[in-house]
């Protein structure tokens, strides 16, 4: 079975402004993630876009290329539509859906969770494997807590285990993507990562955080 990387990026990026392609780290998320991609061992890394400086970017550095189509690039069109239409142009039997905007990934955490997709395969006891950040924290809705009691307050440490997707990794079978319409099968198996590699560019501070972490330790092994 073929296993490709799928990159998703288009223009019009409403809080970080050109976020894909603006200056990162002498280079740009798009090129890391490309950079980054390339090193694993994978049949092909794949950029699917409405952009085409970033689609002529990507085939430069060794990438097959898939034009979206306007409709899907539109920013008021539902991610399930979007996520379909990926993976219906998608030239690979399994999936694995990368964002840029996590650029503190590293290399060790996709082999590893490659490594467990396959594991999970052969038991058939999940049917996706999507990365997720353990969150600590004292959770409220609608001004009542939701994971502790407010008359028997634990140790920050003593709460519940929750788990945020922070998206960074998604390995899904192609069949299952255009299925369930989601990065997320119907029995997805959650992969933590660390706070610092779920780091998710969303706000201009997010840019500038992930660069300077990326600048002050990533930039020097990799």
């Amino acid at each position: 079975m073929s296993f490709k990387a799928l990159v998703a990026v288009r223009s019009g990026s409403l809080r970080v402004e050109n976020k894909n392609i603006r200056p990162f780290a002498d280079s740009s998320l798009l090129e890391v993630k490309i950079k980054q991609l390339l090193r694993i061992n994978l049949d092909g890394v794949i950029v699917n876009s409405n952009d085409d400086n970033m689609l002529k970017l990507a085939a430069q550095m060794g990438c097959e290329t898939v034009k979206r189509g306007d409709y899907f690039a539109r920013n008021t069109v539902s991610m399930s539509d979007v996520y379909k239409n990926m993976a219906q142009n998608c030239n690979s039997d399994i999936i694995l859906y990368a964002n840029v905007t996590n650029p503190l990934l590293e290399d060790k955490s996709i082999i590893n969770a490659i490594k467990t997709f396959e594991q999970i395969q052969e038991s058939k006891k999940y049917d996706s494997l999507n990365s997720s950040t353990l969150l600590k924290e004292f959770i409220f809705t609608d001004n009542l807590p939701i994971n502790y009691d407010l008359r028997h307050q634990p140790r920050s440490q003593d709460l519940p285990d929750y788990f945020y997707l922070n998206f960074a990794i998604n390995i899904i079978l192609k069949e299952t993507m255009i299925e369930c319409k989601n990065v997320i099968g119907y029995k997805p198996l959650l992969f933590p990562l660390s706070r610092t590699e779920s780091v998710d560019i969303d706000e201009p501070i997010d840019f500038q955080y992930a660069e300077f972490v990326y600048k002050s330790i990533y930039s020097k092994s990799i």
